[in-house]
């Protein structure tokens, strides 16, 4: 009763200390900031080209398409102005060159009789100008191509239209090609979400262990307390640390994107599916965060305990952010190809499982004995890690001095014998 007393204060203590510092607070703030800015940027974007109308200046040298041009843009894109110009190209140019207008189109026909075009401005950078006017224009050479062979509008436009072209899964319960967009979507933030919170965590339970032992409070931590409660005390107390940040940023995210719902319909964020989030796939996605983080903690945390100084930190743990890493690109790549033979084989890898494996069962419909056998092999390897993790953490924290890397993981189990 008393050692799990102090396991709860440390626990506690570790959980209160990092809620309470300055850098929790700036990077909540900051993050969900950024949520809030990346969700409403639809309106902000408006706000900012609210009057950023842009005039051009159309010299047709056809004195024909002018007017079909002006038509067009109103289809294509309102805030584009074309205005004809009589004078010539090199007071079009110094007008440009003034500031007084965006660019300058010059109209003209080819030797076939179909329009071709040279667009000058005083910085080519902003492709939206000169692509808006080129599809106008390709419109217009698309009319009068069929014009020339005599083709009817009902044609051409039957000639434009696309294939139809159905995809129907036979599988039983496999996902349709909406559900699949909308998976996809969903997996890629959760992935992301997966990705920097155990590296950013993990990496905090090793700088918190190097930190305590450079201060020497270490000993006189291990005099009342063992050394593996303070491990795992600190690996929960962070965990929790991270479920509170993580809480506040995806209420707010969540409740952002439901609020501004209706100026999404049809872009970036439709591929999503906040509309309608399945609920298993936010249960594995919890699942799985949850066995990661676990994995990568004990991995960090007793990697953590054999340097003496914090510099030492990011030496020690780049092997095991680098894990992480390649899980994150096999999962990257898997999202184009969730079926892949490489991606069945790596999901059952335990330092890839956490991402790989939520990747498959948000992207497919999967046997459940393959989610339960993945779920026991994490499982299976926290274990195991955190049986070995203890006993080099227990030697560790006695360990001073510079850092030999991991030759000092067998002097560490050496010490943790005694």
């Amino acid at each position: 009763m008393q050692l799990m007393s102090k396991f709860w204060i440390i626990l506690f203590h570790t959980y209160l200390s990092k809620i309470k510092t300055k850098s929790f607070i700036v990077t909540t703030l900051i993050t969900v900031a950024i949520l809030l800015a990346l969700t409403n940027m639809s309106r902000i974007i408006d706000v900012f080209n609210k009057d950023d109308v842009k005039n051009i200046l159309v010299i047709d040298e056809t004195t024909q398409m002018f007017t079909p041009l002006k038509e067009q843009m109103k289809i294509i894109d309102k805030e584009l102005q074309i205005k004809s110009f009589d004078g010539t190209v090199n007071e079009a140019e110094q007008a440009v060159e003034e500031g007084k207008y965006e660019g300058v189109l010059i109209l003209a026909f080819n030797k076939e009789n179909l329009p071709e075009a040279t667009y000058k401005a005083n910085s080519i950078a902003d492709t939206g100008v000169s692509s808006g006017l080129e599809s106008a224009l390709q419109q217009i050479k698309t009319m009068l191509t069929a014009a020339q062979i005599n083709l009817t509008m009902e044609q051409l436009a039957k000639l434009n239209e696309p294939v139809h072209f159905e995809k129907i899964a036979l599988e039983k319960d496999a996902k349709t090609e909406e559900e699949l967009d909308q998976a996809r979507g969903l997996v890629y933030v959760l992935l992301f979400i997966i990705y920097f919170s155990v590296i950013m965590y993990a990496t905090m339970i090793a700088m918190e262990v190097a930190t305590e032992k450079s201060s020497r409070v270490m000993e006189i931590l291990i005099s009342s307390v063992s050394p593996v409660q303070q491990m795992f005390a600190k690996i929960v107390g962070i965990g929790l640390v991270s479920l509170t940040q993580l809480a506040i940023q995806l209420a707010v995210g969540y409740y952002s994107v439901k609020q501004n719902m209706s100026s999404m319909k049809g872009g970036f964020f439709d591929s999503f599916g906040f509309d309608n989030l399945p609920i298993m796939t936010i249960v594995y996605g919890v699942i799985f965060f949850l066995l990661g983080y676990f994995l990568y903690a004990t991995l960090a945390a007793f990697l953590g305990s054999l340097v003496s100084r914090i510099e030492d930190v990011q030496q020690m743990i780049t092997p095991m952010t680098m894990l992480v890493v390649a899980g994150f690109m096999i999962a990257m790549f898997g999202l184009g190809n969730p079926e892949a033979s490489f991606i069945r084989i790596t999901s059952f890898i335990p330092f890839f499982t956490p991402m790989i494996m939520f990747l498959r069962v948000g992207m497919l419909t999967i046997p459940v004995w393959e989610i339960t056998l993945g779920i026991i092999i994490l499982v299976g390897t926290i274990v195991v890690l955190g049986i070995f993790g203890a006993r080099v953490y227990r030697g560790g924290v006695l360990m001073y001095g510079k850092s030999n890397s991991f030759k000092d993981i067998k002097k560490a189990l050496h010490l943790g014998k005694k």
